[in-house]
């Protein structure tokens, strides 16, 4: 079973103004720039997996 909580450090390289917007946003909701990352990902995912491969 794999460990729905495991953290596992990553490197993730955004245009500078996403990163601007990614980090204006953790200010906001005083919180982690990974924790916003994340629940933009839980949110969006969904929609991602739709989408037609290639």
């Amino acid at each position: 079973m794999i460990e729905r909580n495991r953290k596992v450090k990553q490197s993730v390289y955004l245009p500078e103004e996403m990163l601007s917007q990614l980090r204006s946003e953790a200010e906001r909701l005083e919180r982690p720039m990974s924790w916003v990352l994340n629940r933009a990902w839980r949110i969006a995912s969904p929609q991602i997996q739709s989408m037609p491969d290639g």
